[in-house]
């Protein structure tokens, strides 16, 4: 049951961190054709779009985009959830 509790929150923090680091490398400008820019793009895009594409509908056009914050929030709740009921049933 550890080995599945541990697995989840390696991936958690993995996916945290590469959306920490698109966030990072999206304030200097990349160049898109890079395949680091890509594979982070495609790796974080289906989280991060439709986050996106609902608070455009509150915000508007703002000029911070808000949706890496409020993507690892939303990650590190489900985790802890899957977690709580992973530990309910195994135990």
């Amino acid at each position: 049951m550890s080995l599945i509790i541990r697995f989840i929150d390696f991936a958690i923090n993995i996916y945290t961190f590469l959306i920490i680091v698109r966030a990072i490398i999206s304030w200097v400008s990349p160049d898109p054709y890079n395949p680091i820019v890509r594979t982070l793009d495609r790796l974080t895009e289906p989280i991060l779009y439709p986050i996106r594409k609902m608070m455009w509908r509150f915000t508007g056009n703002l000029p911070v985009d808000f949706s890496p914050l409020i993507a690892i929030i939303l990650i590190q709740i489900a985790g802890a959830f899957i977690k709580r009921i992973l530990f309910t049933f195994l135990t």
